[in-house]
């Protein structure tokens, strides 16, 4: 019996949640990844404890992990994605789903719904870590701020983890996918900004870094934090699709 359209994407939503949910790496990656992350934080929190501290620099501090926690984030997009390979499963799966379309388009989404609580925890924590430890040192408190700036990572964390899957989808194997992701993040973007300073904005990491960040008034050539999140919102949709078309065409 053929399932209706309007139920075929719920069902396929649902079962790529489960899948996800009920992976054990799934959970190590984001245990590690928090854990990693409170450590960083305790430790550039106690560096920054001198002088006194407005929001800005509250927030340059609390976001000083960002860095290493966005690793986490592109292990995750690309072990959620490169998976069902490891082991053949995914003749399994697009046998019960074979709408492969729609099958690898909700398990972006349920990432993303994975991803939004997870990163949102994570950012949060930091900040609110920094923020107890420095409290005797701040000296003016932007609430609105420090929300804008939370929700900004907390999504550019999620679009890192929805390309870097759409990256692991394209290539279905999770040692080249976590070379050239991590090497791009750690390695070419550094190298290569300093060389084309005019273009650096346009890539999606420097681009969604002043989505959580904002720009002082006398800087030059940035973004604000609604051009950064739709920069990268475009890298990551160009490479989802890109993995859909290769996962139609192409055999399991």
């Amino acid at each position: 019996m053929s399932v209706p359209s309007s139920k075929k994407l719920p069902l396929i939503l649902g079962a790529e949640l489960d899948k996800l949910l009920t992976l054990p790496m799934t959970w190590l990656t984001l245990m590690g990844t928090f854990i990693l992350h409170l450590v960083l934080a305790a430790a550039f929190t106690s560096i920054g404890l001198q002088g006194a501290a407005g929001t800005q620099r509250l927030l340059n501090i609390g976001f000083s992990s960002m860095g290493y926690l966005q690793a986490g984030f592109v292990m995750l997009g690309i072990l959620a994605a490169c998976s069902e390979y490891a082991g053949g499963q995914i003749r399994t799966t697009l046998t019960t789903m074979p709408w492969r379309g729609a099958q690898l388009f909700a398990k972006h989404l349920a990432l993303a719904i994975i991803s939004i609580p997870a990163a949102f925890i994570m950012v949060a924590s930091g900040v609110l870590y920094t923020f107890i430890m420095m409290r005797d040192t701040v000296a003016v408190i932007e609430i609105d701020n420090i929300i804008k700036t939370v929700i900004g990572a907390t999504g550019y964390l999620t679009l890192t983890t929805l390309l870097s899957s759409a990256m692991g989808a394209v290539l279905r194997r999770t040692t080249p996918a976590l070379v050239i992701m991590l090497g791009y993040y750690y390695v070419v973007s550094p190298l290569v900004s300093d060389y084309l300073s005019s273009l650096r904005n346009y890539f999606p990491d420097t681009a969604g870094y002043y989505m959580y960040m904002p720009s002082f008034s006398d800087e030059i050539n940035v973004l604000t934090p609604m051009q950064g999140a739709g920069i990268s919102m475009l890298w990551t949709l160009f490479f989802i699709t890109v993995a859909i078309v290769f996962y139609c065409k192409r055999d399991a």
